[in-house]
This record gives structure tokens, C-alpha cells and sequence, in this order.
């Protein structure tokens, strides 16, 4: 009879980490396609990016309580990304290619998915100043970027 229990409540978990992914993962891909700096039709990096955080969270996600799987997923996304930052050095033709991996992390987690200064910087490990700092030196990079390229448009 335990066996019994043990399976169904694993199958309704795994039913309920189903609908999660089902819901969260057009997202949590545009994210991962953002930091590798990868067009949204070529992103096989933000692709195994994505699922190595989605196996994590599920690994862990009877260990964190009631934790959010969402924030739980784009932590790991994140941490995943700025261990393996040297692979996408280069932009692949991504918006945001302009930009180092740091700059793109700090930018992507601040302004894409809104998550506080201090939030990223204790997911980080970095001081919030520097993380301010990462950030005004990504926006102005992309302002700068989109004003030269409107230049050389009208010309």
C-alpha cells in the first residue's frame, strides 16, 4: 500500500513539474537564448542550457520546500550560464551579442526578468555596486550600439 502512495504522489509531482515546463519554458528559453546571445531559430546552447536547469530543478525540487520552480529554474539557468560563460564569448547573432556574458547575465536578470540588485548579487556572489555598475555599463553599450546603428541606417 505504501508503494501503493509513493507512486501516485510521485506521479502527481511529476505531473505538476509537467505543467510548470509546459507554462515556463517558451520563457525560460527566450532567457537562456538572451544570455547565449543566439537567434531564437539557432540556440542549441540556450536549449541545453534550459534543460540541464530543468533537470536540476526537478532533481531538487522535493529538497526545496515550497519553493518557487520557476525562480528555482532561472537561478540555475543563470549560475549554469556564468560557469560555462566562456563558450559564448561571441555573440551568435543575438540582440545582445554586443555585450561580454557578464553584461548580458546582469542586464538579462535585471531588466528581463526583473529581479532586484540584491537578489543578483547574492545569486551572483558579486557587491551591488558592481552589479550597478554591470548594468549602466550593458545599457549604455546597447544605447550606444542601437544610436550607431541608426546613423549608418539614415546615411
Amino acid at each position: 500500500m505504501a508503494k501503493r502512495r509513493n507512486r501516485s504522489e510521485h506521479a502527481a509531482r511529476a505531473q505538476e513539474f509537467d505543467a510548470f515546463v509546459a507554462g515556463a519554458a517558451g520563457r525560460l528559453l527566450h532567457v537562456a537564448t538572451l544570455l547565449t546571445a543566439e537567434t531564437r531559430i539557432r540556440n542549441p546552447y540556450a536549449h541545453a542550457l534550459l534543460t540541464a536547469a530543468l533537470a536540476h530543478a526537478y532533481a531538487v525540487r522535493d529538497r526545496g520546500g515550497d519553493e518557487d520552480p520557476y525562480a528555482l529554474t532561472r537561478d540555475e539557468l543563470a549560475l549554469r550560464f556564468a560557469r560555462t560563460a566562456w563558450r559564448h564569448r561571441a555573440g551568435r547573432g543575438g540582440v545582445l551579442g554586443v555585450l561580454t556574458p557578464r553584461e548580458r547575465l546582469v542586464l538579462v536578470l535585471r531588466l528581463y526578468e526583473g529581479v532586484s540588485e540584491e537578489q543578483t548579487a547574492a545569486l551572483l556572489g558579486l557587491p551591488e555596486a558592481r552589479i550597478r555598475a554591470v548594468y549602466a555599463r550593458a545599457v549604455a553599450r546597447l544605447r550606444s550600439t542601437r544610436a550607431s546603428t541608426r546613423a549608418r541606417e539614415a546615411a
